[in-house]
């Protein structure tokens, strides 16, 4: 089945592994976490043109550092509601479990960003106002602020530099049993 799915799918999409999901499987609701990946060139002449569909161009020199101490305050269970846009009877409350930048070329930068759920653009979101930090325009305490705020005002990063890189599942005994848990509304502890 994979072979034939790989030959009608568009390029960038690839099955490498396929089976029969166990009763009570739910591809959002029983997730245990989610890994995201978001490229970023800060060359002052763009993106390489290889990259330029992956990757977001931008003109500004960005420090690694300041981005990380940015970070920091982020993470953990909290109301991400300033990093997300908001939907009617969905809570934005997730638990942000990593969030590290990383310098991977002279002109290229990364980040690794995983939750146990995340709301619609919050990764956009969180990326755009760390980037502001990262070429100076805000201070590192600026998103820790915002979040606190829970009003959303932060810049939003394009999608195209944004990476699903994977998601984790529990054993498929648990798998309803998560599906519940996440539909649950939770509160910040």
């Amino acid at each position: 089945m994979c072979h034939r799915w790989n030959r009608y799918l568009p390029g960038d999409v690839r099955v490498l592994g396929a089976r029969v999901a166990a009763s009570g499987f739910d591809a959002r609701f029983s997730a245990v976490r989610r890994h995201y990946r978001y490229r970023v060139s800060d060359a002052p002449w763009g993106v390489d043109p290889l990259r330029r569909h992956d990757t977001l161009a931008w003109g500004r020199p960005l420090s690694v550092d300041a981005m990380n101490e940015a970070s920091a305050s982020l993470l953990g269970l909290q109301d991400f509601a300033a990093f997300c846009k908001q939907r009617e009877g969905s809570t934005t409350i997730r638990e942000l479990q990593r969030l590290v930048w990383r310098r991977t070329g002279p002109h290229a930068v990364e980040v690794d960003v995983s939750a146990d759920a995340f709301c619609h653009s919050m990764v956009r979101s969180l990326v755009g106002a760390l980037l502001l930090v990262g070429d100076g325009r805000r201070g590192p305490d600026w998103p820790g602020d915002v979040l606190e705020s829970r009003t959303r005002d932060s810049a939003v990063a394009p999608a195209h530099g944004l990476t699903l890189m994977a998601v984790d599942y529990p054993p498929d005994t648990e798998l309803a049993a998560r599906a519940d848990q996440t539909r649950a509304m939770r509160t910040p502890s």
